[in-house]
């Protein structure tokens, strides 16, 4: 791979292997790929053309000859005229574009020479560039040259017909400076006849003609100040209307541009707001609906878990709560016997014997009644969302047991734990 570079007035052309169309640099640098592509260069500089168009015709069939400087270059900052210029004249040398450039100028010019007269060509030699310069260039652009300038440098001829015409207006001008000047005196001898005859005549009618021009300058002069005061009162006021009509159009057109303005910025707030809320749809709601789903979806399967469970470990509960009261049962009915019998012993002492003995019993009824709950491996509590949870509602239960058996021992024995005996003994 080598590294091709050119400069500002010149540009290269590379073909070949993965240069399909090819690449055209003008003053630039690139890499180029031996044997398998291939690198040519085209001048970019301007070219001075001396064109020359030897006895041409004109319209009136006198031949002249004319010399013009022409300045033409190859356009390399446009693409399409520096890809026509490749097309045209790629491998070709500076000479060589120059002669064909040469010869589309000489041919336009000989073609503009044959339209037009000597005394056009002569007199107006501004034209005639400019007809050959937009002529040559529209069909020099056709193959990527531009014509940067052309100028008519010479206009001669070998029949000596510039120099006759130069000749003939030289001898009319004398002539008419001869007859001039003859007439000129004669005119001033015949006047001042007239005028000397005149003259008296004349001072009179002067001065009457004096005071009839000054009489209608007058008259005139005030009716023109009336007009010129008129037309000037019309201009200053309809200035002024249009003045005012003119600010109002800009005032109205403010507004206007304010209230388009407005509407693009309430356009523009209300697509902000759209935007937002998509994206907070998109980021926050949705991910926080899909989230709610699977929690409540979650909390239902755990709640119906847990409800499973608490109705297995009851029902288990339930079982070996009935076997055991009636264990209880059995106990509290032979200690029932047993202390009709104590009763009965203890007589004498009423009610304080019977104290005493509910007294000491009350810790093995707080242990009877707690006991399945330490056999108890696993317990399942759903709570409704009021009152006490875990442990604690478990203990709550046992001490309600026992605040509850004060009640239950006064009706079944008629004696009042809290407040001593409040009424006779059935046992008595």
């Amino acid at each position: 791979m080598s590294f091709q570079t050119c400069g500002p007035n010149e540009a290269m052309v590379v073909s070949g292997f993965c240069r399909s169309p090819p690449v055209m640099i003008a003053g630039g640098r690139v890499f180029v790929l031996p044997c398998v592509q291939q690198i040519e260069r085209i001048s970019l500089s301007t070219l001075t053309l001396n064109v020359k168009s030897e006895k041409v015709y004109t319209r009136h069939g006198v031949p002249i000859s004319v010399t013009g400087i022409a300045q033409v270059k190859i356009q390399g900052q446009n693409k399409e005229m520096l890809a026509a210029a490749c097309q045209m004249f790629l491998g070709k040398s500076e000479i060589e574009i120059g002669q064909i450039a040469l010869e589309t100028l000489e041919g336009h010019q000989r073609a503009i020479m044959a339209h037009m007269t000597v005394e056009e060509i002569y007199k107006d030699r501004k034209k005639f560039s400019e007809q050959v310069f937009k002529v040559a260039s529209s069909d020099l652009i056709n193959m990527g040259i531009g014509v940067v300038s052309y100028t008519l440098k010479d206009i001669h001829d070998d029949q000596g017909y510039l120099h006759s015409l130069g000749k003939s207006r030289t001898a009319q001008v004398q002539r008419d400076a001869r007859i001039g000047e003859a007439e000129a005196k004669r005119d001033s001898g015949i006047k001042e006849a007239k005028a000397q005859q005149q003259k008296v005549s004349a001072q009179y009618v002067n001065e009457i003609e004096v005071a009839k021009a000054q009489r209608d300058y007058e008259l005139k002069k005030a009716v023109y100040d009336t007009e010129v005061s008129t037309k000037k009162a019309t201009s200053d006021l309809a200035y002024q209307l249009q003045v005012a009509k003119t600010k109002q159009q800009i005032e109205e057109e403010k507004m206007q541009v304010q209230v388009v303005e407005r509407s693009q910025q309430i356009q523009v707030q209300e697509q902000e707001i759209l935007r937002r809320e998509k994206e907070l749809e998109a980021k926050v709601k949705k991910p926080a609906e899909a989230e709610r789903y699977r929690l409540e979806k979650l909390a239902e399967a755990e709640r119906l878990k847990l409800i499973m469970e608490a109705e297995a470990e009851a029902e288990s509960i339930r079982v070996k709560g009935e076997a055991e009261a009636f264990a209880i049962h059995a106990k509290a009915k032979a200690e029932a016997e047993q202390m009709t019998k104590k009763a009965e012993a203890f007589n004498e002492y009423k009610d304080a014997a019977m104290v005493d003995m509910v007294l000491s019993k009350l810790p093995e009824v707080a242990a009877e009644i707690s006991q399945p709950f330490s056999k108890v491996k696993k317990i399942t509590m759903v709570s409704s969302g009021n009152g006490e949870v875990g442990a604690s509602k478990l203990s709550g239960e046992v001490l309600d047991i026992m605040i509850r058996l004060p009640e239950t021992i006064e009706k079944l024995t008629g004696v009042s734990i809290n407040q001593g005996s409040s009424r006779p003994s059935r046992m008595s």
